[in-house]
């Protein structure tokens, strides 16, 4: 299946042609629809006119959309797939900025191994094996980050030379593997607001929201 939304995570829809039907399993040939993988949320939308109750990435790297009701279109046929663009839009700012917050943070203390991380529309969050309480760092970390953002620069995303199905993260010296939706440039997100949250002894959680 061709993943659209790795090519230009701005698509907002698309035509597809339907690969195959089991029940309210729908299979197609491309989508702009996001299933969850790597922590990120699976997008919001619909295939034919049709809501998707799930969207579920597979082992051999396709993705099975699990339909609301089920499909009145056939094997063969043209579908439109179409995303909730707001939803979308906010996850992308949300995961960029969680990278931006777990490479100034590794910067500041040294630690960059995550022990959990998760992004939706309303928040994304980084946790980490720490023995103190971030809550003193965050005030100077939540300003760093918004500098750099409102300076802009642009983010790359691609494809692994050597491993297709591995996707990257690049903005300026920072790299990381990715294979969520991500901005063409910082300045996008706007602004933060970082808030700590205790796990438990030796563990911390960085929740990150949109100011």
């Amino acid at each position: 299946m061709k993943k659209l939304f790795w090519e230009d995570p701005y698509l907002k829809e698309c035509a597809a042609m339907v690969e195959s039907i089991n029940g309210n399993e729908v299979k197609l040939s491309q989508s702009v629809f996001f299933a969850f993988s790597g922590g990120q949320e699976s997008d919001s939308g619909t295939i034919g006119g049709i809501p998707v109750k799930e969207a579920r990435k597979e082992a051999d790297g396709g993705i099975t959309y699990v339909m609301e009701n089920p499909p009145t279109f056939s094997v063969g046929d043209e579908v439109r797939v179409t995303i909730d663009w707001e939803k979308r839009y906010k996850i992308m700012k949300l995961h960029t900025a969680a990278h931006i917050v777990w490479f100034i943070f590794e910067r500041k203390t040294g630690v960059k191994k995550l022990i959990g991380s998760n992004v939706t529309n309303e928040k994304s969050r980084i946790d980490y094996e720490f023995p103190e309480s971030v809550s003193s760092i965050l005030p100077e970390l939540e300003g760093e980050v918004n500098e750099l953002i409102a300076k802009g620069a642009e983010i790359k995303t691609y494809a692994d030379a050597e491993n297709p199905g591995r996707r990257w993260w690049e903005l300026g010296e920072w790299k990381c593997p990715c294979g969520g939706t991500h901005l063409k440039d910082l300045k996008e997100i706007g602004a933060l607001k970082l808030k700590r949250k205790n796990l438990g002894k030796g563990k911390e959680r960085i929740e990150i929201t949109l100011a």
